[in-house]
């Protein structure tokens, strides 16, 4: 099976990409930033909490139209524009997935710019 994926409740892709794609099994998910799905505006603009809140949910909202759990989430990649946010980040990322959960494989980059000047972009990898 190789499947697009759309959900008009999480934010539209702002470029030539999928929100996702699923190949069988495993599904990948392009990187989210703040955008608001109704107003299609970044949340957050100063504060790299607020943002994180706003990408988890994005997230969460694909996860979600695709049947999907935190649980099943096996591999993200956070990209920041300051590694110095790495600890609000991390506690905003942790916080997302159940209590006793095993956590997903990760790495975390330091970028000089991500789109529409966002603090943090997350994409992920899911698998069932």
């Amino acid at each position: 099976m190789n499947e697009v994926i759309f959900s008009a409740k999480a934010p539209s892709p702002i470029g030539p990409y999928s929100q996702g794609r699923r190949i069988g099994n495993t599904w990948y998910f392009s990187g989210q930033i703040a955008l608001d799905a109704e107003s299609g505006q970044m949340i957050g603009l100063d504060s790299v909490e607020l943002q994180t809140e706003q990408v988890m949910k994005n997230i969460g909202l694909l996860l979600e139209h695709c049947g999907l759990t935190w649980n099943e989430v096996v591999k993200t990649s956070i990209f920041l524009k300051d590694m110095n946010d790495f600890p609000k980040v991390n506690a905003v990322y942790a916080s997302a997935f159940p209590e006793g959960s095993d956590y997903p494989a990760r790495e975390t980059v330091e970028v000089a710019r991500l789109p529409k000047d966002a603090l943090v972009e997350i994409s992920i990898i899911a698998a069932k």
